[in-house]
């Protein structure tokens, strides 16, 4: 079977280096957002939280596309219809994609550190206004004002 790139089954690999390139773009710019926001977090700023999460899914949505079309072609290359020189390729574009999807998940433990640190803080101040506010309502009220007097 010969094709466009002229060698028998080199124009599926050629189309999956293209794919396994294109996925390591969009894990690069997953990994960017994840630094970007990351820096937001670190400056006490959460208000782009859910634009973030919605940014990180059309991400991931596109990826899960490349590597259907990866699946496809994976599927027509026979093992010995590959070439060395394209073989190493591929396995650079794989080591780079596993280097990015660990960084990638490094960040996440960073990103759910800093959205729990900032969900506990909320959850201090909310109990803490609640207190202040019980503690007023009973300083104000007459009747536990004298109930407290008569007990003392």
């Amino acid at each position: 079977m010969n094709d466009s790139s002229g060698g028998t089954g080199s124009g599926s690999a050629r189309k999956l280096i293209e794919l396994l390139d294109e996925k390591n773009q969009y894990l690069q710019k997953f990994f960017e957002l994840n630094e970007s926001e990351l820096l937001n977090f670190a400056d006490g700023y959460f208000d782009n939280v859910e634009s973030f999460y919605q940014a990180r899914e059309k991400i991931l949505d596109i990826v899960r596309c490349i590597d259907a079309l990866v699946d496809d072609e994976v599927a027509v290359i026979h093992d010995g219809e590959v070439s060395t020189p394209v073989r190493e390729e591929l396995k650079d574009l794989m080591t780079e994609k596993d280097r990015l999807a660990k960084q990638i998940l490094a960040q996440d433990l960073q990103v759910l550190a800093a959205i729990e640190t900032e969900k506990s803080n909320i959850i201090r101040e909310l109990k803490s206004t609640g207190q202040t506010r019980k503690a007023v309502s009973a300083y104000r009220s007459g009747p536990a004002a004298r109930q407290f007097d008569e007990e003392v």
